[in-house]
C-alpha cells in the first residue's frame, strides 16, 4: 500500500531583509502550511493551487517550481512541495474554509529563519526545514 499523497503550495515573500513563508493558525491543530490531498483526477501541481484557493482564498497563484517530495511520518504521507507566487497579499487575513465542517484560518507570514516553536506540528516543522534547505535565505 502506498502512502497518501498530499500537495503543499509554498508561498514565500521577501520582507525587508527576511524571507517569510505563508502560514496559518488552525483553530484546533496549531500553526500549519497549506496542504491537502491530491484527488484522482488531478496532478500534484493542480492540487497545490486548488488547496491554496480553498484554504486561503488566494485565487491568482501560479507554480514557479517543484521543490521536491518529502516523506512525512506523522502520519505516513508523501508531500509534494511547489514554490508558488501570487499577487501582493496582506500581512494577515482570516479565511473561512469548509474543510472539516468549517473553520476560520488566520493567515500570517512566518520568517523562514525564525525558530519553530511548539505551536507547529512536527510534520510542518519537517516541511519548513526542507524548504529552508532548498531556499537560500
Amino acid at each position: 500500500m502506498t502512502s497518501p499523497r498530499k500537495a503543499c503550495p509554498v508561498v514565500l515573500r521577501r520582507n525587508q531583509d527576511r524571507i517569510e513563508i505563508l502560514a496559518f493558525r488552525h483553530p484546533i491543530a496549531g500553526w500549519q502550511l497549506v496542504k491537502g490531498s491530491i484527488e484522482l483526477d488531478e496532478d500534484a501541481g493542480q492540487a497545490a493551487l486548488r488547496e491554496l484557493r480553498e484554504e486561503s482564498g488566494v485565487c491568482d497563484a501560479r507554480i514557479d517550481s517543484f521543490l521536491g517530495t518529502i516523506e512525512v511520518n506523522e502520519p505516513d504521507q508523501e508531500w509534494h512541495l511547489f514554490g508558488c507566487s501570487t499577487g501582493v497579499l496582506p500581512d494577515a487575513w482570516t479565511h473561512h474554509t469548509e474543510d472539516d465542517g468549517g473553520h476560520d484560518f488566520e493567515f500570517f507570514w512566518h520568517p523562514l529563519d525564525q525558530s519553530l516553536g511548539d505551536q507547529w506540528h512536527p510534520a510542518f516543522k519537517q516541511t519548513i526545514n526542507f524548504v529552508r534547505r532548498k531556499i537560500v535565505c
